[in-house]
């Protein structure tokens, strides 16, 4: 087996360090607010299975990168409006890295510290596919 020279979690830390992290509370605090757009990454069977985020926009992480990307012509006009962006993914891994390529790109967001795995236990509403 070959030797990695970083690993995921080294990946997920770093990432961390130079993003903005939100807490699963004050997230839930400002979903009622409309400059704020929930997008969650995860793929469509975890949000079937355990539910989503009432109002966020499922972006599957695969096409992140060419969504936000204005050149791109797979981009998504969401991502053009003048709004506050936070990623999620079940437990923060994903989103970090997510928002950090984002960043790198000059696109400017914020994700989900813990992810989706605390937040109905934090009181945080959930929809279920029907």
């Amino acid at each position: 087996m070959q030797k990695l020279t970083t690993t995921a979690a080294e990946m997920v830390a770093k990432a961390r360090s130079e993003i903005r992290e939100i807490e699963t509370l004050e997230l839930i605090g400002m979903l009622d607010d409309p400059n704020v757009v929930v997008v969650d990454i995860r793929d469509v069977r975890e949000r079937q299975r355990v539910g989503f985020v009432p109002g966020s926009f499922h972006a599957p992480r695969g096409m992140i990168e060419f969504w936000v990307d204005p050149d791109s012509p797979y981009f998504k006009a969401i991502f053009g409006e003048d709004k506050q962006f936070v990623f999620h993914c079940a437990s923060g891994w994903r989103s970090a890295l997510t928002v950090q390529t984002l960043k790198s790109m000059g696109f400017e967001a914020a994700h989900l510290r813990e992810g989706f795995s605390t937040w109905e236990a934090q009181g945080g509403p959930v929809e279920r596919a029907e």
